[in-house]
C-alpha cells in the first residue's frame, strides 16, 4: 500500500486555499490527514473538501505535530511565525508568500524549471511570485537552448492577484459606474473597474515597485544566473483572474521563431496558443481554470536581429500560485525528500 501524508493548509480561507483545496482532489494527492488552519477569527468555519466539511482550527504550537507537508498561503508574517515551528514539528513547509524568497538557505522552485534545487531544502520551499512563475515555466526552455541575456516584460495583471476581496471588489465597482454611482477602492487603493494602474506594491529605492523587483531577483535564482538582465512594469489591470504578460528576450545570437513555437510546443506547462491569420492569441479568459501557461504571438523583434516577442497568459491562483505548491509537493513525494 502506498504511503499517506498528512498536509495542513495554512491559511485554507483564502483565493489560494481555496484552489489548494480543490487541486488535492482533483490530482488524487496521496492524502492521509488533512488539517485545514487559519486565524482565530475563521476557527469554527467550515471548509468543503470533496464530500466532507472540514472545520478550520486556529494555528497553535501544536497544529504541526504529526504533518508532513503544510501549504502556506497566509502571508509573509504568518509565515515567518509559524514555519519555523513546522520546521521544528518534521514538517516541510511550501510557502506562497514572500517571505523565504531570497534567502539563500531556502530553495525557489518552479518544478518545470528547477527540480533539483528541491534537494536542498532544510524543511522550507518558497513558491515563487505569480508572475515569476509563469514566465519562468513560458522563457527557460528556450533559455536552455540558447541563453537568454536580457528579459523586458510588462505584466497585466489580474484582481486575482490581490487575492478573492479585491476579485469581488472589481464586480462591485463595475456594477457602480454601469449603474451611474462612484466606484469604492477599499482593498485595491484605486478603483480597477474600467481602470488601470501601475501596480500597487511599495516603491523601492530604484523606483521600481517591490512586484517588479520580484520578477527581476526570482527569476535570476530559479535560473541560478545572478548575471542576467531584466527589467519589468506591472499593472494591475481589470481582469478577474489570469495574468497576462508581454515579454522581450534577447539572445547572444539569433533565435528563429520557428525553432522557438518547436520548443514551446513540446514544453512542460506550456500550450501554444497563435492563430496569426485570424488574430488569435493567449486570453486571461481562457487561461482562467487551466494548469498550463498559454503562449503565442511568437515574433522576430524587428528593431533587434537577436530579440525574440511573446505574450503570454496564466492562471494566477493556479500555477501562479496554488497548482505550483502542490506539484513541488508532488516533486518532494516522487523524490523521497520529505
Amino acid at each position: 500500500m502506498s504511503r499517506k501524508y498528512n498536509v495542513a493548509i495554512l491559511g485554507a480561507t483564502g483565493a489560494v486555499g481555496t484552489e489548494l483545496l480543490a487541486l488535492l482532489e482533483e490530482r488524487n494527492f496521496p492524502l492521509g490527514k488533512l488539517k485545514v488552519l487559519a486565524s482565530e477569527r475563521s476557527a469554527g468555519k467550515s471548509v468543503k473538501f470533496a464530500d466532507e466539511d472540514l472545520i478550520i482550527e486556529a494555528v497553535t504550537e501544536s497544529s504541526f505535530d504529526d504533518v508532513d507537508i503544510v501549504l502556506a498561503s497566509a502571508g509573509g508574517s504568518i509565515s515567518k511565525k509559524w514555519l519555523p515551528i513546522a520546521t521544528k514539528a518534521g514538517a516541510v513547509s511550501i510557502d506562497n508568500s514572500s517571505a523565504f524568497r531570497m534567502n539563500p538557505e531556502v530553495p525557489l522552485i518552479v518544478p518545470e524549471v528547477n527540480p533539483e534545487a528541491a534537494a536542498k531544502h532544510k524543511g522550507i520551499i518558497a513558491n515563487p511570485n505569480c508572475t515569476t512563475i509563469l514566465l519562468s515555466v513560458a522563457i527557460y526552455p528556450l533559455h536552455q537552448v540558447q541563453p537568454i541575456q536580457r528579459i523586458v516584460a510588462a505584466t497585466y495583471q489580474s484582481a486575482s492577484g490581490a487575492g478573492a476581496r479585491a476579485m469581488e471588489e472589481v464586480k462591485l465597482q463595475s456594477q457602480a459606474i454601469l449603474n451611474g454611482e462612484p466606484a469604492i477602492a477599499e482593498v485595491l487603493p484605486y478603483p480597477l473597474a474600467f481602470n488601470l494602474f501601475p501596480h500597487n506594491s511599495p516603491m523601492t529605492d530604484n523606483s521600481y515597485c517591490e512586484e517588479e523587483m520580484k520578477m527581476v531577483n526570482e527569476t535570476r535564482k530559479i535560473f541560478d544566473d545572478p548575471e542576467i538582465r531584466i527589467t519589468a512594469t506591472c499593472v494591475r489591470v481589470p481582469v478577474l483572474r489570469a495574468h497576462s504578460e508581454a515579454i522581450n528576450l534577447e539572445f547572444a545570437q539569433p533565435f528563429s521563431t520557428d525553432k522557438a513555437r518547436e520548443i514551446l510546443a513540446s514544453a512542460s506547462g506550456v500550450q501554444l496558443v497563435e492563430d496569426f491569420s485570424k488574430n488569435y492569441f493567449p486570453m486571461p479568459i481562457e487561461a482562467s481554470g487551466k494548469d498550463d501557461v498559454l503562449v503565442g504571438r511568437i515574433r522576430q523583434d524587428i528593431s533587434h536581429p537577436n530579440a525574440l516577442e511573446l505574450w503570454l497568459c496564466g492562471d494566477q491562483i493556479r500555477k501562479g500560485a496554488a497548482l505550483n505548491a502542490v506539484q513541488i509537493a508532488e516533486l518532494l513525494i516522487a523524490k523521497s525528500l520529505l
